[in-house]
């Protein structure tokens, strides 16, 4: 993974925390889970009509379906983030 370690990683995580601090985790990370969800349909799509076949659109239950998903990621980071606080 890019020749990261275990301390690198560690210390980029602390970086982050206190550029960003504890509040604002859940939500850059619900903001980086769809980023990298975007960038996958993205990277799909055009590996489709690279083919010449054109992928099927998500189905707007699928895309809610996909956004409780994030929600409630997010909210159990939060919950982690507030039971880490005490």
């Amino acid at each position: 993974m890019f020749g990261l370690g275990a301390p690198e990683l560690l210390i980029i995580l602390v970086v982050v925390l206190v550029l960003f601090g504890g509040a604002k985790l859940p939500q850059l990370a619900r903001s980086l889970g769809q980023a990298k969800n975007e960038f996958e349909a993205g990277s799909k799509e055009g590996v489709a009509s690279a083919d010449g076949e054109p992928v099927p659109a998500k189905t707007k239950e699928e895309l809610e379906r996909e956004r409780m998903k994030a929600e409630l990621r997010a909210e159990i980071l939060e919950e982690e983030a507030r039971k880490r606080e005490v």
